[in-house]
C-alpha cells in the first residue's frame, strides 16, 4: 500500500535522518531531491519550533518602505470614492 506523506511529514524524517540517524545533510538532500541549504533551514527551524516549524511559510514581506500609512490610503480612496474622474 502506497502512503503519501504531507509536507511537513517529509521534512521531519529528513530532519530526523540528520538528527537521529547521523546522515549528512548533503546526503539527505540528494535523498529527497532538494538542495542542501533546504535541509540546512529545516533542521534549524525544527530545532528553534519543532514539528510547528516545519510548515510552509509566506513569502509575503513583512513591510514595505514605500507603503502609506492607513490613514492616508485611507482618505485617497475616499477621494477616489467621492470624485470618480
Amino acid at each position: 500500500m502506497l502512503v503519501e506523506l504531507s509536507v511537513v511529514e517529509q521534512r521531519y524524517h529528513a530532519v530526523m535522518e540528520v538528527l537521529a540517524a547521523g546522515a549528512s545533510k548533503t546526503e539527505v538532500a540528494a535523498w529527497y531531491g532538494v538542495s542542501r541549504q533546504s535541509v540546512h533551514s529545516w533542521v534549524r527551524r525544527y530545532q528553534q519550533g519543532r514539528l510547528a516549524g516545519l510548515a510552509d511559510r509566506s513569502h509575503r514581506p513583512g513591510s514595505h518602505p514605500w507603503q502609506m500609512p492607513p490613514e492616508v490610503e485611507s482618505a485617497g480612496l475616499e477621494l477616489r470614492r467621492l470624485h470618480p474622474r
